[in-house]
């Protein structure tokens, strides 16, 4: 299948029409059919249009595609209504005919979108919008940067680790490259907290030193305490699991403020997931210690003086609110001596951050260089003294 940068100029705009998805009642799905020639649609970033990447034709995607101010809902109310509903539990994992081929499609984990393995068709799941029991998607960041850019990117920040092995950056052969919707929670709360502490001043004070004198600084300490407030909004946290925390963190901040209307649509061709940890479980396990070092960094501002000893706190959050997103991420995974190495990119604004192997032959011809530059420079030494 040519791929979209090879295609001549597109045709013109397909059917507008408001659902261009194929609708699959016994299973649940759905898939995107171009009109013209019946393969299937994909959501090009570039373009932020629906594109067939075997005739080019091209259709906008449906609806509001304006940014929206995204509604939050109240965490502890969302929470009751969601746990009262789970005794109708819907199973996340399932297995679907392809339409297309008649395969067998599996949806592992928390997978909402995926490819059959036989023909390649884009499947979405379409049973888990309505249930109860799962939170529905507020907003969404789509792709804008399209497949050949975050190749390019991705490239270049592994050829810049210049200590990683050569069959590391060969990836192309040995590793899967993806475009996936993760699921996010965007929080707002209020933070209130008392604590109790030290405060301490420097000074200066002149002290005997043999027979002379010297200026030491000294630390006046005296006790505190206090009360502190503090607003967050769209504290964004990361709801999946499988993927290296630090490395999702880093790849912020999210241009949360151009977020639009959720649309299958924009997920045509790429992989979706639903959230592994719903907003509640999310933000006792990812965002409460984070906000809480936010507060603890604004009672030592509340403090103040040269030093601060935070001897006791009480953080109380209030107003907890959120929103359900879907944020777009370019994924490389690399297996390299067995172990699994992954790379991410921010698929709105292409920030990079991952890991990577270290090549023991690079690292022992650097640390070989070393030792030869320093014993040259000691060489050179001792001959400048003689």
């Amino acid at each position: 299948m040519p791929s979209p940068d090879a295609m001549p100029a597109p045709p013109p705009l397909g059917d507008p029409g408001p659902d261009r998805a194929a609708l699959h009642s016994t299973e649940v799905t759905r898939t995107y059919p171009c009109t013209a020639c019946g393969a299937q649609l994909v959501f090009d970033p570039r373009s932020g249009q629906l594109r067939c990447p075997s005739c080019g034709t091209r259709s906008d995607v449906s609806g509001s595609t304006a940014p929206i101010q995204i509604v939050k809902h109240d965490l502890a109310q969302a929470t009751r209504a969601i746990r009262a509903a789970a005794a109708l539990p819907t199973a996340l994992e399932r297995e679907v005919v392809c339409q297309a081929c008649g395969g067998r499609t599996s949806f592992t984990g928390t997978l909402t979108a995926t490819r059959c393995p036989y023909c390649a068709t884009p499947v979405q799941r379409d049973d888990l919008k309505d249930v109860p029991s799962r939170l529905p998607v507020d907003g969404m960041l789509p792709f804008r940067v399209d497949d050949r850019t975050a190749r390019e990117n991705i490239e270049k920040w592994i050829n810049s680790r210049w200590f990683a092995p050569k069959e590391f950056k060969s990836y192309r052969e040995l590793g899967s490259f993806e475009s996936v919707y993760l699921a996010y929670f965007a929080y707002d709360a209020h933070a209130t907290a008392t604590y109790s502490g030290r405060r301490g001043d420097n000074y200066q004070e002149r002290v005997r030193d043999g027979d002379g004198w010297k200026t030491e600084t000294k630390t006046r300490w005296r006790n505190v305490s206090g009360t502190v407030q503090q607003d967050f909004r769209d504290f964004m946290q990361w709801a999946n699991d499988g993927l290296n925390e630090s490395h999702v963190a880093a790849l912020e901040p999210w241009p949360l403020q151009e977020a639009v209307p959720y649309s299958p649509e924009y997920v045509a061709g790429h992989l979706g997931r639903t959230y592994d940890m719903d907003a509640d479980e999310t933000f006792g396990r990812r965002a409460r210690g984070k906000l809480e070092s936010r507060v603890e960094d604004t009672i030592k501002r509340d403090i103040g003086g040269d030093h601060q000893q935070i001897r006791h706190k009480d953080v109380r959050f209030d107003a907890i609110a959120f929103a359900h997103v879907l944020l777009p991420v370019w994924l490389l995974t690399v297996t390299y001596q067995s172990k699994p190495y992954q790379v991410l990119m921010n698929g709105v604004t292409g920030e990079v951050q991952g890991e990577r192997p270290w090549s023991k032959v690079k690292l022992a011809l650097a640390i070989g260089a070393g030792v030869l530059i320093i014993a040259a420079l000691v060489v050179f030494i001792l001959a400048m003294q003689n």
